[in-house]
């Protein structure tokens, strides 16, 4: 078995991995080392969760433990999709430079621009940045990427997905010609495989797993969900959460429920929150220092549900997860494997149970598609309870009194969905029923405009149609006698 001390790694990281507890690298690892330390570029294929940051932060250290940085003039660049990914490369550096000189900057969103100009200026080894941080401290003259020697982009096909191609492909123009390319991502899409193909010069390419496969040590399953009523469909799935999570014990030690939208990762962790389970949000509309706050507390033990959009499944390294619930079905596929991610890391053990209502059986397929394989059905915990016995949900919309006069309507709720369709019913019902002009009984009494008709002393069959006798005559004449006219 490979070691950490076969990799030609410097004394002083290898003393900091031992500290850290680590012997042995992971495939990844020990596959891009090698190669990133003789200087060549690397293109690097792996499902998260496998090691991927410490794969190309041990070689640039080792590579950057010789020389000085210049004010303004990094000597390595990484570029990541998040501010919580980039604050984590942050402390891999903290981690394992410990025990050499070398000096970093952290450029994200969220922290004052002052602050991070007073390090660029003082010069930096490392620079960890999202991409829209590092390109607004550019266009201001802050910064310049010249003298960087070693780039890298870290899940690159979360940027694609993002949006930030094009920002990825502009700071790569802006860096030297001859530096040194570390390129990373969990699925190789089409667009980042030009890219790879026009930034990276004879990669070498290190792929330990089937492009976007999941780990074994994950138990997966579905449970397939249909509300009782289509406006009571999310107070029903959150009671369906908490089933699940009721339903696993103290197996759940924690998790990580995934929302396709902020607002549902907002309205479920109120929703958890009152019925008792110790959760919060975290999602990219938070203030940077709350989801700090939040991400740390979900570390540490002290929060056990953390509730999240997808700017928490990417590549944050949180390994003792015990479960993730889906609470929708990812758009999509790839970020299933994304999240699913978060659990069952380094070996450890890990669950993740999806919930799928009808509308989404499709994205359901094209998940089963790409994993190339069948996620098995779970029974529902508890069966719904009857509609009229459902208990009501304070995060569901309240009904809206009227503003009519004293006492009129003060408590008449909205209607529902079935009130109106029943409503809509019974009228066509009746306009099916009612009499046609071909129906004899139709002529038994006036009705309408008949009556009027017959009181202003006309006939209902001499009604005036469309403009009658009032139209003008030169509208009656033809294009030709208009024009001879």
């Amino acid at each position: 078995m490979t070691k950490f001390t076969d990799l030609n790694l410097d004394p002083k990281v290898l003393k900091a991995i031992a500290e850290a507890g680590y012997e042995s690298p992971t495939p990844i690892q020990a596959g891009a080392i090698p190669p990133a330390l003789e200087g060549r570029d690397v293109l690097g294929i792996a499902q998260t969760g496998t090691g991927k940051t410490a794969s190309f932060t041990l070689p640039m250290i080792t590579l950057l433990s010789k020389g000085r940085a210049r004010a303004r003039m990094p000597r390595s660049l990484v570029l990541a999709p998040t501010r919580e990914l980039a604050a984590q490369v942050a402390e891999n550096f903290d981690t394992y430079t410990k025990h050499l000189k070398l000096t970093k900057a952290l450029l994200i969103g969220g922290v004052s621009f002052k602050e991070q100009d007073a390090l660029i200026d003082r010069g930096v080894d490392v620079l960890i940045a999202t991409p829209g941080r590092l390109l607004d401290h550019f266009e201001r003259g802050k910064l310049l990427l010249t003298g960087v020697q070693i780039m890298v982009v870290d899940e690159a096909d979360r940027m694609l997905d993002m949006g930030f191609i094009p920002d990825i492909e502009r700071i790569f123009s802006l860096t030297p010609f001859t530096r040194q390319t570390l390129f990373f991502s969990a699925t190789m899409a089409p667009e980042i495989e030009r890219i790879t193909n026009t930034f990276l010069s004879n990669p070498e390419r290190i792929e330990v797993a089937r492009q976007a496969t999941t780990s074994e040590t994950i138990e997966q399953g579905v449970v397939m969900f249909k509300a009782s009523r289509k406006d009571r469909e999310g107070s029903e799935k959150r009671r369906l959460l908490r089933d699940l999570i009721e339903s696993e014990g103290e197996g759940c030690r924690n998790a990580i429920i995934f929302c396709n939208r902020k607002t549902d990762v907002d309205i479920t962790a109120k929703s958890l929150k009152k019925y008792g389970y110790d959760a919060a949000p975290i999602h990219g509309d938070l203030e940077q220092s709350q989801r700090m706050k939040t991400l740390d507390g979900f570390r540490d033990g002290s929060l056990r549900f953390l509730v999240a959009s997808d700017v928490a499944a990417r590549g944050l390294d949180i390994p003792n997860v015990s479960h993730v619930f889906n609470f929708d079905v990812p758009s999509h596929a790839e970020d299933y494997v994304h999240r699913i991610g978060r659990t069952g890391r380094a070996g450890r053990q890990g669950k993740a149970v999806m919930i799928c209502v009808p509308r989404d059986e499709k994205n359901l397929d094209d998940i089963e598609q790409l994993v190339e394989k069948t996620i098995p059905r779970l029974d529902t915990p508890n069966a719904p309870a009857p509609a009229a016995a459902v208990e009501e949900d304070t995060t569901e919309a309240k009904p809206r009194r009227s503003r009519g006069g004293r006492g009129r309507g003060r408590d008449k709720p909205v209607e529902t969905e079935a009130k109106v369709e029943a409503k809509t019913e019974a009228v066509e019902v009746a306009e099916q029923a009612a009499p046609t002009k071909d129906d004899p009984k139709s002529d038994d009494k006036p009705k309408g405009d008949q009556r009027r008709g017959r009181r202003r002393g006309r006939d209902d069959d001499n009604k005036v149609v469309g403009m009658g006798d009032h139209m003008p005559s030169f509208i009656a004449l033809s294009f030709d006698e208009r024009r001879a006219s």
